[in-house]
């Protein structure tokens, strides 16, 4: 179970482009520049102090455009930062992400290349003229221009880290795992049933490959141009049928309700299965067997990277590292679960998840998509785990007094977040826009029984200059005055809130709970399970903060703006729409919804049509009363906890109808948050690893 990171970014799963071949790229690859051409014969030599010109001064482009215009012309190219605020792009200030084409190398020598030259060039164009419509119909010019919408809807966030000068046991692992990367994406994009489908791109439309990459898929999923049946990277628009079911089956909406009320759901519904149709019969067939080549490809990648470690204090990575590789063989995920559950901040400096996990993607919530997230441990989670550790068994049981009978406080053993500073993402967990900010797995088997999952803390997503000014605007326009003087956009700030929702995944009735031997997701269903879950982990870390500062755990002053925090986190994810462009149920928009509503009628949250918010501009605005919160937190924690402890699927059904479905002066007031928080583009992630 995962949280997205908060305020303007929203989560998304996505698919891959088959046939992906480039893994990582640096500023200064390795490829020869082209040959510059001779000068005339019957010129003379240039003194030696002129032989080379000075090179152009590269300032048409402002940083903002360049990055934007790159991903329009699907570019592996990333403009860092203005360093030496010269307005112009220098040779030192750029990298390539990862991306489905290799680049070619951008600088040689600490100049730039042809190559460079050529797409500043193309870029300068498209700055200066727009994009091409000349010869294209009506259709497929808007078809275009919507793309290009979809686009600018995220703002590149880039996630750099160079080994170029590390030892070479960690060039080798990180160089292994970017082959897996490159794997998971293939089976992931056979489970989102997008193969062979970047073939139907216009050759003359890199705007549109570009969509697919980042996307993994065809479709638009941003709020302004998901619900247009003409947003797509193909002409045409095709439907979205995943690869995980009989495209026979999803015909039928409804065909998740009909496969859960059949007697055998438990097997077909499985989560590490692919459900195919055999002379009419539907079966459930193991990931090994139905990804084969390119889960064996994977098992050898991972051994591969297990044999290069020779360090000993990187034992229980080489133990997790050969369990997956074994699991990729045998579909035995739980067994690969208790290595990786032994690994920590204090016996590791990896951090590594990798194979089937989460089940937001598909729109039965119930199989688990393919990833993987690579990082390095940070070591300051150690910090955060010291001050909880005491008293997560109190924590435990405060959540079994507000839950109610029949739920019953355990002996809980999960690990305290681990904080990790990502590398890459690949497959399920690599998002079009925004990303996981905390998440804590396993999701199914012993490990989460038995109290014992790992839960881990991304401490470097969307932390750049260009992501803080956009949460920056989107807050100013939302609260009043008085309200954003009390906010702080500190990062630790809003980790706190992190580290709680990620530990209270792990307390009071969760995914391994059952109600008279029926689990979550059998009571509710896949999509309202997954909702209330994560309802209950945000709703857990905004009761937790005043908690933890009424024992002396916490800071008061941190706790009240942990908490105010948390709310702005509600405002982004709510801002971003209560569905999905398919139709489908956004688990955080919906469950901040439901957050909101209960605030707004318990006067910890107001609205001041009257006053203008704190940028100046927008009338209306919203106010919190901190000192409202706590109360308000305890009483929706109290409901929530005691639905998913009861198993009451009508009371759950009325939460969501009280403040996601009904209309009414709450849906008015949502509409607010939602113009305003899509006027600024999401933080859209790219990677770029050198070696």
């Amino acid at each position: 179970m995962k949280i997205p990171l908060p305020v303007t970014p929203s989560r998304a799963s996505l698919t891959a482009l088959a046939g992906l071949t480039a893994l990582a790229a640096c500023a200064a690859c390795s490829s020869p520049p082209a040959a510059s051409p001779a000068p005339p014969p019957a010129a003379p030599p240039a003194p030696a102090a002129q032989a080379t010109s000075p090179a152009p001064r590269l300032d048409q482009i402002p940083r903002p455009d360049f990055n934007r215009i790159a991903v329009e012309l699907d570019l592996p190219l990333f403009w860092i930062a203005d360093r030496n605020g010269s307005g112009a792009v220098d040779p030192d200030e750029v990298a390539a992400p990862w991306h489905h084409n290799a680049p070619p190398a951008w600088v040689a020598s600490g100049a730039f290349t042809p190559a460079f030259s050529s797409a500043y060039a193309a870029m300068a164009k498209v700055k200066s003229e727009g994009h091409p419509r000349a010869g294209l119909d009506e259709a497929e010019a808007r078809r275009r221009d919507l793309v290009l919408a979809e686009l600018a809807a995220g703002r590149p966030s880039l996630l750099h880290a160079d080994f170029r000068g590390a030892p070479a046991e960690d060039r080798a692992i990180v160089g292994h795992l970017l082959k897996v990367a490159e794997l998971i994406e293939q089976i992931h994009a056979k489970q989102r049933g997008t193969v062979g489908m970047a073939s139907r791109i216009p050759a003359d439309d890199p705007a549109s490959r570009a969509l697919f990459w980042r996307n993994q898929g065809p479709w638009c999923e941003q709020p302004k141009t998901r619900n247009d049946p003409a947003c797509s990277a193909i002409p045409g628009s095709p439907p979205q049928i995943a690869g995980i079911y009989p495209a026979r089956l999803q015909e039928d909406r409804k065909f998740c309700a009909a496969l859960e009320a059949r007697p055998d759901q438990n097997v077909l519904l499985s989560p590490f299965t692919a459900v195919i149709e055999e002379g009419g019969a539907l079966r459930a067939v193991p990931y090994s067997e139905a990804y084969k080549p390119e889960m064996e490809a994977v098992s050898r990648e991972l051994r591969a990277a297990a044999d290069v470690i020779q360090s000993p204090g990187e034992a229980a990575f080489k133990a997790y590292l050969l369990a997956a590789s074994q699991a990729f063989l045998d579909n035995r995920w739980e067994l690969a679960d208790e290595p990786w559950s032994r690994m920590n901040a204090e016996n590791s400096r990896w951090y590594l998840r990798v194979g089937p996990d989460e089940t937001y993607w598909e729109p039965c919530s119930r199989k688990a998509g393919f990833h993987v997230s690579f990082a390095r441990i940070n070591q300051e989670s150690l910090t955060w785990q010291k001050k909880l550790d005491p008293v997560k068994a109190d924590m435990e049981e405060a959540l079994a007094r507000l839950a109610g009978a029949p739920y019953k406080a355990r002996n809980v053993a999960f690990h305290l977040p681990d904080f990790i500073d990502v590398l890459l993402n690949a497959g399920e967990s690599r998002s079009a826009t925004g990303g996981t900010a905390g998440q804590s797995l396993p999701n199914w088997g012993r490990v989460v029984e038995e109290g014992r999952s790992r839960t881990m803390v991304m401490a470097n997503f969307l932390q750049d200059d260009d992501s803080r000014a956009a949460l920056r605007e989107a807050t100013e326009s939302l609260l009043c005055k008085t309200t954003m003087d009390t906010v702080s956009l500190d990062p630790s700030v809003a980790t706190l809130g992190t580290v709680l929702h990620e530990a209270s995944h792990n307390l009071g009735p969760g995914q391994g709970y059952k109600v008279k031997g029926k689990a979550d997701s059998a009571i509710f269903g896949g999509p309202l399970a997954t909702m209330l879950e994560e309802l209950k982990a945000q709703t857990g870390a905004l009761y937790f903060t005043g908690w933890l500062a009424a024992r002396g755990v916490l800071d008061p002053a941190l706790a009240r703006r942990s908490e105010v925090r948390d709310v702005l986190w509600a405002f982004g994810q709510a801002g971003q729409g209560m569905t999905t462009a398919g139709g489908e149920a956004r688990h955080y928009g919906q469950l901040a919804a439901i957050q909101l509503g209960s605030l707004l009628d318990a006067g910890a949250l107001g609205f001041h049509r009257g006053e203008r918010a704190a940028n100046g501009k927008d009338q209306g605005c919203f106010s919190i009363q901190a000192d409202k919160l706590p109360a308000a937190a305890e009483a929706l924690a109290r409901t929530v906890l005691g639905i998913k402890a009861r198993g009451d699927k009508a009371a759950a059904l009325r939460l969501r109808e009280t403040y996601v479905e009904k209309d009414g002066a709450w849906k008015a007031l949502r509409g607010v948050i939602e113009e305003r928080i899509q006027r600024m583009p999401l933080g859209s992630v790219v990677y770029a690893i050198e070696l």
